[in-house]
């Protein structure tokens, strides 16, 4: 079996799982998600955990099983404490700001990037550089962050661009005569 799937998920106070055949639908205050689960895994709700386990012994159903489990826990995560991303702009002149379902990206071009905020994702400047991407969908929230670092990338030479907080950049060293 495999090592993810033997691991089961410990639903927090507030949490509903309700599992109908192969539909899996987790509700909080936050809101609810409903995941299709692979016939060849079978998920079970007893004391407010929920275990996995493949139901026959093929290598696809293993690794389904802890896929599964990955893809539930993330559910449960996203809809109690949600997931954030936190990006830092760095060079002269770049800022972001918030205006209604729109953020607004000053980027060292000769024009604003304005980029439509997706449903489902909070954008927050707290400051011109910096910006918090937060969603209960761990996958749309990584999407949308990665789009707006893609409208800049950081350079290796100065290191100017969009990145992650966490992102380490590797300068280059400039040409010689």
């Amino acid at each position: 079996m495999s090592r993810i799937a033997k691991n089961p998920i410990a639903l927090p106070k507030g949490t509903e799982v309700n599992i109908q055949e192969q539909l899996v639908k987790v509700k909080t205050n936050k809101g609810a998600v409903e995941l299709n689960v692979h016939a060849d895994v079978e998920v079970t709700l007893t004391d407010n955990v929920l275990t996995f386990a493949p139901r026959n012994t093929s290598i696809s159903a293993n690794a389904l099983a802890g896929t599964t489990r990955a893809l539930l826990n993330n559910i449960v995560h996203g809809l109690t404490q949600g997931f954030e991303r936190k990006l830092n702009l760095v060079g002269v002149g770049y800022r972001a700001q918030v205006q209604g379902s729109n953020l607004n990206l000053v980027l060292g071009f000769s024009h604003p990037v304005n980029f439509p905020i997706p449903e489902g994702i909070t954008i927050e400047a707290p400051t011109q550089t910096e910006l918090l991407v937060k969603g209960t969908d761990k996958q749309l929230v990584g999407q949308v962050a990665a789009k707006i670092r893609a409208f800049r990338p950081p350079e290796p030479y100065k290191g100017k661009g969009v990145r992650y907080s966490d992102e380490v950049i590797i300068l280059k060293e400039t040409k010689k005569k």
